[in-house]
């Protein structure tokens, strides 16, 4: 087993094609995370293909039946059906993992700063998600690169009910012993935020359309992917969020 990157033992840069056939030499199965927005694992496939792979366990996205799941992701969309076309008709065994979001998201993705600063401050109305374990999407990827019983199957990966920021928040001051707390707020009220930050403006639409999903309950259903393939029902966020204090600071209590 190994782990190809642009940074790691074994180079891999999806840009530069050069790199390709060393991170395939020798490989049967393989984890393919696709760069976003790009065509390129078509080509990779192909390649593979030459290189003697058997078997590829694709990561994608949930959503991707729904062309207005994010606003202004039609490139990205449009690119990610690419990418699972071409793993379906390569002949190979595949599977396709497409999780929704991760809870981790919040302990050490794009909104840790703000549950560190105990504000989680975005446009999502009431909206709510049906939060997902990362932990849950390894055991599924590893099940479909070890296991033929995964073959030809595509997998909607989500947590077991939808939470609201609200609740987010709540669980996160239960775990963290912090005052963590989510304050809606207006598109604009936010743009405005970012803006201050320094965020660009091409991030600031991306981030801002990225909530909003949020907000219209676009991953508040529950998809039955976990359960069909690792026999158990997926864990709850609270679950996955145990071990937040790894990640964020300790409180900083009285008397101490």
């Amino acid at each position: 087993m190994r782990a190809a990157s642009r940074t790691g033992e074994h180079p891999f840069d999806w840009t530069d094609p050069g790199t390709w056939d060393a991170a395939l030499d020798g490989v049967h199965a393989l984890y393919l995370v696709q760069l976003n927005g790009s065509r390129l694992v078509r080509p990779f496939v192909d390649n593979a293909l030459r290189h003697g792979v058997r078997r590829i366990v694709l990561a994608s996205g949930r959503g991707l039946d729904d062309p207005d799941y994010i606003r202004g992701n039609g490139d990205i969309r449009n690119a990610a059906l690419d990418s699972e076309a071409a793993v379906r008709d390569s002949g190979l065994e595949w599977t396709i993992s497409r999780p929704g979001w991760f809870a981790q998201t919040f302990t050490e993705g794009i909104y840790a700063d703000a549950v560190r600063a105990g504000e989680l401050r975005l446009p999502a109305g009431d909206g709510a998600a049906s939060f997902l374990d990362a932990d849950d999407v390894a055991a599924v990827v590893v099940a479909a690169l070890t296991g033929d019983d995964h073959v030809g199957r595509t997998y909607e990966l989500s947590g077991p009910r939808a939470v609201t920021l609200t609740e987010v928040a709540a669980t996160l001051s239960e775990i963290t012993g912090r005052a963590i707390r989510y304050v809606p707020l207006s598109r604009p009220e936010y743009v405005a935020e970012l803006v201050r930050q320094g965020v660009s403006g091409k991030d600031v639409e991306a981030f801002a359309n990225v909530a909003e999903s949020l907000r219209l309950r676009k991953d508040a259903h529950v998809s039955d992917g976990v359960q069909r393939a690792l026999g158990r029902a997926p864990r709850t966020f609270a679950a996955a969020i145990q071990g937040v204090e790894a990640v964020i600071d300790p409180p900083v209590r009285q008397g101490r």
